[in-house]
């Protein structure tokens, strides 16, 4: 049985539910961004109980088809951005559409209506937050973050972050940096 989970979208959220599963004696089959399979079939009281508990560590139980596919569209972007090493060759209207087996248009549709957002921004606002971490972690160069990220041109790059965060890249970095330093002076 497959259960669908709001704000799973980290290996400590995972780790989370998992433990949580675990706790109403259920065992898993996979654990997957905003996602578990489970082998038994879940009871009513054992479904509410996993409600309360994914609460209070700031997860939720989806029930809505509409919602679980949000979520589904969503772990796929994360997931692509965030812990994948290889971008997509195909565009990444594509490749959502054949990652969840449903018509793009359809996928857009639903997604702008209920977050009130297109995906294709949503995509944007995952990278800049990738390339903010990627900066902070100073081991790639702009160029690197650049090809990394799937991006036309550092120019590219520099635009969209500087339109999204209001700062270039290179100041982003400075400030973190001059963080970094006055936080030794102290």
């Amino acid at each position: 049985m497959k259960l669908y989970i709001k704000y799973m979208v980290s290996l400590r959220c995972k780790m989370v539910v998992k433990d949580e599963l675990a706790m109403l004696g259920l065992h898993t089959i996979a654990v997957d961004l905003g996602m578990v399979e489970i082998v038994e079939e879940i009871s009513i009281e054992d479904r509410e109980a996993l409600r309360v508990s994914l609460l209070r560590s700031g997860l939720e139980l989806l029930e809505d088809k509409r919602s679980i596919l949000i979520e589904q569209i969503k772990g796929v972007i994360v997931e692509m951005i965030h812990y994948s090493d290889k971008t997509p060759k195909v565009n990444y209207s594509e490749y959502i559409s054949e990652k969840l087996k449903y018509d793009y248009t359809y996928l857009s549709n639903v997604f702008s209506e209920v977050k009130g957002i297109t995906i294709q921004q949503f995509i944007i606002i995952n990278k800049i937050e990738r390339v903010k971490e990627l900066l902070l972690y100073d081991e790639l160069n702009l160029t690197e973050i650049s090809y990394k990220l799937n991006y036309s041109s550092v120019a590219h790059l520099s635009n969209q972050f500087k339109k999204i965060t209001g700062l270039s890249p290179s100041f982003y970095k400075q400030m973190k940096q001059k963080r970094n330093s006055n936080l030794e002076n102290i």
